[in-house]
């Protein structure tokens, strides 16, 4: 009997230590307002305006820059520069930590809710906390534009003063793809998926961050926009999702790897795979096409030809 309370007690304690075991990857408004002011839930505000947050946010809501804080640096690759890449494991860790983030919290991304774009740098802090090994991490779908909706919801307002924690990380490279992957995938036929603006995936037009137009061979286009309902801040459902692959003819099981021009795009379709849909083998190409361009021997394929 003994032992049986013993058990229990342990039980408890990691409950408290762990309130959000097993996190689910979207939480949705109802969920914020239950867990509101709970012990080990911070939430991170990425709507990316001080003066806005100021004037209201999810009561203890922590504010964070994308740009600002630099959760994606510029690197130097063959001479030139590729933006948009994930920083030292070390800047992180402080980073994280400055934000009131430890190690055992459960850390709930939310963006503005306005845009598919905006909540690509939902997915790519996501996707840092996982590369850092960080698993307790949620997106608020719809993000604040869904929080405001209803307008009995609390606000708090002033800017965040978080309290510094201990962020230690355990580097998980399984969600991380590198060039040489790309190249490898190239090879052995996986499945590469192409999150860009059509223009871009046909290599009529490019982005500044890339040196040449064009994609990845023989990879597949399903655009980013398509994960958010009319191209906004909320997620569609995972029947939907499914039949947007089935009609860009690109796979929701097996290895796969997601890109863009600098990894933003690439961190909604990563998410869509691996955390909507399940597929586990699914990685994001970090540097992507502002890196692979970079390199004249790495192979591109133009779908239309304008010369």
């Amino acid at each position: 009997m003994k032992k049986i309370i013993a058990v229990a007690a342990a039980i408890a304690v990691y409950a408290l230590t762990h309130p959000a075991f097993a996190a689910s990857p979207v939480v949705d408004v109802d969920w914020v307002k239950a867990n509101t002011g709970k012990s080990g839930i911070v939430f991170l505000d990425v709507t990316g305006n001080p003066n806005a947050f100021m004037m209201g946010h999810i009561p203890g809501a922590v504010f964070t820059n994308y740009g600002k804080d630099q959760w994606r640096v510029k690197k130097n690759v063959m001479g030139k520069t590729v933006t948009g890449m994930l920083p030292e494991t070390a800047y992180l860790e402080k980073l994280i930590g400055g934000l009131g983030i430890g190690n055992n919290d459960h850390v709930v991304v939310v963006a503005n809710g306005f845009s598919a774009a905006e909540l690509g740098t939902a997915t790519r802090l996501y996707w840092t906390f996982k590369v850092l090994g960080h698993e307790e991490v949620s997106i608020l779908d719809g993000g604040m534009q869904a929080y405001f909706q209803d307008k009995n919801n609390p606000l708090e307002k002033g800017m965040s003063k978080p309290q510094p924690k201990p962020f230690k990380a355990k580097f998980n490279d399984k969600y991380l793809a590198t060039s040489q992957d790309v190249e490898m995938a190239l090879k052995n036929g996986t499945a590469l998926l192409d999150n860009r603006p059509n223009d871009q995936f046909l290599g009529i037009n490019k982005s500044g961050a890339v040196q040449r137009a064009g994609t990845l061979p023989g990879a597949l286009h399903v655009p980013g926009i398509w994960m958010t309902k009319n191209g906004g801040g909320t997620l569609r459902g995972a029947s939907e999702l499914k039949a947007l692959y089935k009609a860009a003819n690109a796979p929701t099981d097996g290895p796969a790897i997601s890109f863009c021009n600098t990894g933003h795009w690439a961190s909604l379709g990563w998410f869509i795979n691996s955390e909507i849909l399940g597929n586990k083998k699914t990685r994001m190409y970090d540097g992507s096409m502002a890196e692979w361009s970079i390199d004249p021997a790495h192979a591109m394929e133009t779908k239309v030809k304008l010369k």
